[in-house]
């Protein structure tokens, strides 16, 4: 059996802190963003309009993930008692950094009048498709927490051999 991603005491830290309602208020928010985004990115890069929107939905999108990124921090700290890189969560923020940089990128191409207005979109594609991997990465670590409350509340109610009368 695959060991749980939370034990006890850190999934007790991950109901009580704040920073989980936020990191779940702001995790659908984004993505919510992006897929604005991606919309507009689309078409200007299929039609040559729109640049303005495009460009700013971008920039949107980025605040927005770095908004994520500081609050992920610390809810990982409030959790885990580190603020980046704990054992259970080590690789989504390794890519998280990937992402992160390909945003940057934008925005600094952006407003360093870098790579033309099309070679900054085809970025921004870049660091989205960077965002759907880590996106998957955290759905999943959802996905198996869920699964360990699963099997902790099914070992916590299944009657033990002693119950109802059972002989040793």
């Amino acid at each position: 059996m695959a060991k749980p991603l939370y034990t006890p005491e850190q999934r007790r830290r991950r109901d009580d802190t704040r920073w989980t309602l936020v990191q779940g208020l702001l995790a659908p928010l984004q993505f919510g963003v992006f897929l604005i985004s991606l919309v507009l990115v689309l078409r200007f890069l299929a039609t040559g309009e729109g640049h303005t929107a495009a460009a700013a939905s971008v920039v949107v999108k980025t605040g927005l993930l770095y908004t994520i990124m500081v609050t992920g921090c610390l809810w990982e700290k409030a959790v885990f008692g580190q603020y980046l890189f704990a054992e259970p969560f080590f690789w989504e923020d390794v890519f998280s950094f990937a992402v992160i940089g390909l945003h940057t990128a934008y925005v600094l191409a952006l407003l360093g009048g870098h790579l033309g207005a099309r070679g900054q979109m085809l970025l921004a594609l870049a660091a989205y498709a960077a965002y759907v991997v880590n996106a998957a990465q955290f759905l999943w670590k959802l996905r198996l927490a869920r699964r360990d409350e699963a099997r902790a509340r099914d070992r916590d109610s299944a009657p033990s051999a002693l119950a109802g009368g059972a002989r040793p």
